[in-house]
């Protein structure tokens, strides 16, 4: 499983997030919302500077962003793309099958 985030999508987690160099971006479940690979379960994002299990990680321009093992069920197998919306002013997610 991976974490991909485009150019677009880091600069709103600078911009509107205020990230600066070293700060660390969880990816978690949420108990409510839809996603394409889980119902019923959303994802959501959290700065935390203190993780516990990372199981997966990206480094760009001196941001991390992760998802701890507790929360690996929730990707069921895909690979997390972050992307900036234009239309609506947010990041969007989506999700591809791992192939490893």
């Amino acid at each position: 499983m991976e974490i991909v985030i485009s150019t677009s999508a880091l600069k709103w987690f600078q911009d509107e997030v205020e990230l600066k160099k070293g700060d660390m971006v969880k990816f978690f479940p949420k108990v409510y919302g839809n996603s394409p690979v889980q119902e019923g379960f959303s994802l959501g994002f959290t700065v935390d500077n203190y993780p516990i299990d990372i199981i997966v990680k990206v480094e760009a321009e001196g941001l991390l962003f992760y998802i701890e093992e507790r929360d690996l069920w929730f990707f069921n197998g895909h690979n997390l793309h972050v992307d900036y919306n234009e239309k609506t002013e947010e990041v969007e997610y989506s999700y591809t099958k791992a192939t490893k």
